[in-house]
Order: structure tokens, then C-alpha cells, then sequence
């Protein structure tokens, strides 16, 4: 079948990036004779630099990772709440919701400490290693991708009147950066640099040196300008100026750590998932709901099915997912649960939030979710509404979806396998540079993720200190017989657990190409989402029965669509994800990759 490039393959080393930069630096780190870890977290920190809108060092990352011959692990890189976040003092403040930007959004960083200790872990090279790409680029500099000075435009005002920090970095000239234009970070360049000097100050070991960069992170001297930061008021989504609540105490209480993935086996195949801090098991149960025999691939019928389901398992996720309380998974994974819950779906679209009861015990959504879904909670994005000039708590600018169709909200992607038979994938996001102002002297902001907590108590996502917000995040392992064949993943927000989905229902259904999996002609193939659940993201509003199309899903299917009740949007024909992949056939050891031509930005490399 006809891609828009082919599945690479060879037998050395594949690595897929949402940014051709990051890609060529863990390539670059696969021939200097690094492993897929030291590249992936060459890589993450690349994409600090060339992707500053969508992801930042204080940010957060899920990492999932397969050792040659080892068990699939997940590396929580998502700080939780600090100490002093409680509902209590956000209430007191006069907020319902916590705000989409500015410092009391923000969780304690996560994705620093995670990356230290994947490559401290499981790498080979030293720090300075890894950490030489990101500095070429921040201190050099990069061509910026358009949506980069489309970004900083529509915060350029708040830039300007109130976070000027960010202004003196983003908009050095007056104005955003054209595409293409050079943009440089040497702020951020210098803190890696000094950074890594007081590292090796500490000892000539590889492990001495990356434990002392994570001691200085979190009491050194970007610990002390985080908390310093983070206490100085500064404007949010709520149009008040509020100091945050994370301490140099959380920082330095806070680090990443192993945990076992969540799993489901589905026709042949095994998925390993992050537990229900994220919203990884959502895309188990859309497995765990599918049908015995389903309708012909890309059909009307077929897309209504994977709809249908989806909705199901996000009216779950809204109920039950969440760090703050007890996650009945192994319910909601089940076949019992499961046959109950599809009997659900009908012919017709469902337009409700519909949460289940496992184990007999009563779903229970947050008030402002239960107004969302009754379409009172909030102004959801209406077509010629404009831009905002303050920000929301999405990634990118726009708070829903656009005009065209194309979901603005997004992050970033890695997928890297070597010749070793090591593969992992990570999902870095949060502390882009419209979440907060830019720290001084350090080059980026801190993140926003305690927006996807509820400010009422009791709920599995509510506001809890020392707890995980429940983040969209989510990258994906898959295996075949126990063993792990592929790691894939997307940006995306709410949209990360439906786009996935649907890829890896194209690579599981459809042909293969050559000697492996089809990666390429499942990340073409033509995607779409619902918005039929409140969103993680401030506002957190919803839109039942909204679902938002390629245009090149074809005539036929849109109508069959709106003949079962969905209220269809068509979007471009490339406007819907930016999936990543990589794959590795243990029989043979040849490798693949692929990756999402939407966009013009994201590329696989590998020989």
C-alpha cells in the first residue's frame, strides 16, 4: 500500500521523535556506541530545546522501558503535588478549579530526576555525554518549527505585561520568532553546563556524577531558584496573579522510581500500560471492550465501535483513575465487567458520561464533571471565538479544537530500539513555555499538572499533597509471546489513548510490510477522537457526541457516522496525531521504525 514514507528497517539501531533533531541526537548517540537509553535520554533533553511549547526539564515524563531479556518496566517520572497543595488552600483562595497556568498549577518537577536515573540505571555513557546535544542547540541554536512563534504569539501580551521573564527569552526582538528563525536558549545552556561542572566535581564515576546531578537539582542551585521562583506571585487562567505552593522541602523529597506496568492480552498480543496515575489502563479497557468479530477495518461501523468503547472507558477513567485513592483495575480490565459494560452500546451514538460500578460499588464524578457533561461548567470553544490572550491549560494555545479540526493539544514522543534488543518509549511533557514564567538564570518555567486534579474531596483525582495528578501521558509497550516486539506512543492530551488505539489496532489487523509490522501505513492510516468526556485540561469542559475526523476517512464513513448520531467534525486530512513507533522482531533482530508526517516535524532514522 501506498505511505507517505516507508517503514525503516535494518539491524543496528531505529529511533522515532516527534522532532527530526531529537532523532538524529539518539542516532547520533547509537553510533558513538550508546545503547537505546542513553539515547532516549540524549533525545529528551533535545526536546526541551526544540520542542520548548510542548515540553521543559521541569516538566514530567513516563518512561517505559524493555531491557534485553528483561521485564518491561515503567520509570514514573511525574512528580506529585506538594505538601502545601491542599483543596483547602486553593478554595480559600476562591478557585473551583485549579488554574490551567501560572505556579499554583504546578506539581513537583519529575521529568529531570527520571531521566537521570533511566541513564544512570540502564545507560552507558557519562552525562556530559547525553547532555552535549541539548547544550548545541540551546547555546548555537535551532531553526524553530512554526508553531513555536505561533505559540509565543498568542501569549505574546501576557509575555510582555506580566511574565517578562519569558518575554526576555521568547521574544528578545520584540516579536516571536519566525519559522525557520534561529532560536537560541543560553540560559538553559548555561544552567547544563554548570550543572554538569558540579557534577563531576564530585568524583570521575559515571553513577557518582549523575546521583550529584540529581542531589543539585534538588537541593543545588536549581533547586533553590525553583522554590525561590515559585513563591512570587504571577498571573494565571484565573486572571489573578497567585504564588505557588512548591518548596525547596518537596524538591528535595521528591524521585522517580519503578513500578510494574499495567497489563492486557488481547488476539495474540500483551500491552503493557502506567497504572492509573495515568491514563494508560483507558486504553486496555477500549481492548478489553472490544467485540468478538469486529466490523470491516475503517468502516462506518468499525469507527462507531472504537467510539462507542472509548467513551465507556473514559467515563471510567473520570470515576475511578487517580493517585489520590484506590483503582479497582483488575475489575475494570475484566471479562465480566467488560461483557456488562459493551452491552452498552447500541447503533446509535451515546451522547451521556457513563461510568460504571465495578465490584458493585457506586461511580462517583466531580461536580464540575458532572456539570461539563451537561454542558454548564465553563465556555468551551466555539468557532470564531478567537484566540486566548492569557493562556489555557493546554499544551498549545487553543483550548479544544480548531476551526480545521486539528486538536492543538500536545506534548512530545520518543521511541528507540538498539541492536541489543533494548527498547523503550517515553512520553515527555509539561513545562512548556506558556505554563509558567521562565525561572531566571535557569531558562525554563515549571509545569501545570495539578490542573488535572479536582479541588473536592474523596474523588480517586482529587487534590491530595504527596499524591500524583493523574496525567494524560502515556506511552506503550507491546508484546508477542511474552516478549516485547514494540514500543510506540503519541502527543495529544485526551486524545494520546485514542490515537494509540487505533494505530495499534491498524498494525494488528492490516498486512505487514516486508519481514516486519506495517508501523509506517498504520501512522498514515486516517485517525480521529472524541470528545464525548470532560477534559484533563483547564477549562475541563466536554462535548457529547463530538467526534472530530480526517476529511480522508472518505465521504462514506462520515455519513454512516452521522446516520448513528455523532456529531462529526472533519478535519484536515492530516490533522489527527503525531504517533511514533519502533519495533524489534526477536526471531530475526531486524528493527523498524516509523514516524508521523503530520505536521512536517516528526521523523524516524535508523539503519
Amino acid at each position: 500500500m501506498f505511505t507517505t514514507r516507508p517503514t525503516l528497517q535494518g539491524t543496528f539501531g531505529m529511533a522515532a521523535t516527534t522532532h527530526w533533531l531529537a532523532s538524529q541526537s539518539a542516532m547520533a548517540v547509537l553510533e558513538d556506541g550508546g545503547n537505546a537509553f542513553d539515547a532516549a535520554v540524549a533525545a529528551g533533553f533535545v526536546l526541551h530545546v526544540v520542542e520548548p511549547h510542548l515540553n521543559g526539564p521541569a516538566g514530567e515524563v513516563p518512561i517505559l522501558l524493555a531491557p534485553a531479556g528483561g521485564p518491561v518496566q515503567v520509570l514514573c517520572g511525574q512528580g506529585p503535588a506538594p505538601a502545601g497543595a491542599s483543596i483547602a488552600h486553593y478554595t480559600g483562595l476562591g478557585l473551583d478549579l485549579v488554574p490551567g497556568t501560572g505556579p499554583l498549577a504546578a506539581a513537583v518537577p519529575g521529568a529531570f530526576d527520571a531521566w537521570m536515573l533511566l541513564l544512570r540505571d540502564h545507560g552507558t555513557k557519562r552525562l556530559a555525554d547525553v547532555l552535549r546535544y541539548a547544550i548545541g542547540y540551546a547555546e548555537h541554536g535551532h531553526p524553530a518549527v512554526e508553531r513555536i512563534g505561533e505559540t509565543i504569539a498568542t501569549v505574546q501580551d501576557l509575555f510582555t505585561t506580566e511574565w517578562t521573564t519569558s518575554a526576555e527569552l521568547y521574544l528578545p526582538d520584540g516579536r516571536p520568532v519566525a519559522p525557520g528563525g534561529l532560536l537560541r536558549n543560553r540560559p538553559l545552556a548555561a544552567t547544563w553546563r554548570r550543572l554538569t561542572a558540579e557534577a563531576e566535581a564530585a568524583g570521575p564515576g559515571r553513577e557518582t556524577q549523575i546521583d550529584a546531578a540529581r542531589r543539585i537539582w534538588r537541593e543545588g542551585f536549581i533547586a533553590d531558584a525553583l522554590a525561590d521562583f515559585a513563591a512570587r506571585p504571577a498571573m494565571d487562567t484565573s486572571g489573578a496573579r497567585h504564588a505557588g505552593t512548591l518548596t525547596g522541602a518537596d524538591l528535595a523529597a521528591h524521585a522517580a522510581h519503578y513500578e510494574a506496568p499495567v497489563t492486557h492480552d488481547w488476539n495474540g498480543w500483551t500491552v503493557a500500560k502506567a497504572g492509573p496515575w495515568s491514563q494508560g489502563p483507558a486504553f486496555l479497557q477500549q481492548l478489553a471492550l472490544l467485540p468478538d468479530t469486529l466490523p470491516p477495518y475503517g468502516s462506518a461501523a468499525y469507527l462507531h465501535t472504537l467510539i462507542e468503547g472509548c467513551k465507556l472507558a473514559m467515563a471510567d477513567r473520570e470515576a475511578w483513575y487517580g493517585d489520590a485513592a484506590e483503582v479497582p483495575v483488575a475489575t475494570l480490565l475484566g471479562d465480566a465487567y467488560n461483557t456488562a459494560r459493551r452491552a452498552l452500546i447500541t447503533d446509535t451514538a451515546s451522547h451521556e458520561l457513563r461510568p460504571g460500578s465495578p465490584d458493585g460499588r457506586a461511580p462517583r464524578l466531580a461536580r464540575h464533571a458532572l456539570a461539563a457533561a451537561a454542558g454548564t461548567a465553563g465556555a468551551a470553544w466555539s468557532p470564531g471565538a478567537g484566540e486566548p490572550t492569557v493562556g489555557t491549560g493546554l499544551p498549545t494555545a487553543d483550548p479544544v479544537t480548531g476551526p480545521d479540526g486539528a486538536t492543538r493539544g500536545d506534548t512530545c514522543h520518543l521511541d528507540i530500539a538498539d541492536r541489543w534488543g533494548n527498547l523503550v518509549s517515553a512520553t515527555p511533557s509539561g513545562g512548556w513555555l506558556q505554563s509558567n514564567p521562565v525561572v531566571p538564570g535557569l531558562g525554563f518555567p515549571l509545569g501545570t499538572r495539578l490542573q488535572m486534579t479536582w479541588l473536592e474531596a474523596g474523588l480517586p483525582g482529587s487534590l491530595t499533597p504527596g499524591r500524583r495528578p493523574r496525567t494524560t501521558l502515556t506511552p506503550s509497550m507491546a508484546l508477542r509471546d511474552g516478549v516485547p516486539v514494540m514500543a510506540f506512543g503519541t502527543p495529544g492530551g485526551d486524545q494520546q489513548d485514542q490515537w494509540q488505539v487505533h494505530f495499534f489496532l491498524a498494525v494488528a489487523l492490516r498486512a505487514q510490510v516486508r519481514s516486519g509490522l506495517d508501523l509506517q501505513g498504520a501512522i498514515d492510516a486516517p485517525n480521529w477522537h472524541n470528545d464525548s468526556f470532560p477534559g484533563s485540561f483547564h477549562p475541563r469542559t466536554m462535548r457529547p457526541g463530538a467526534v472530530t475526523v480526517e476529511s480522508r476517512v472518505g465521504p462514506d464513513v462520515i455519513d454512516g457516522l452521522r446516520r448513528r448520531g455523532h456529531h462529526v467534525t472533519v478535519g484536515g486530512p492530516w490533522s489527527e496525531g503525531r504517533l511514533c513507533a519502533v519495533a524489534r522482531d526477536p526471531e530475526t533482530g531486524v528493527l523498524s521504525a516509523a514516524a508521523n508526517p503530520r505536521g512536517m516535524q516528526g521523523y524516524a532514522v535508523g539503519r
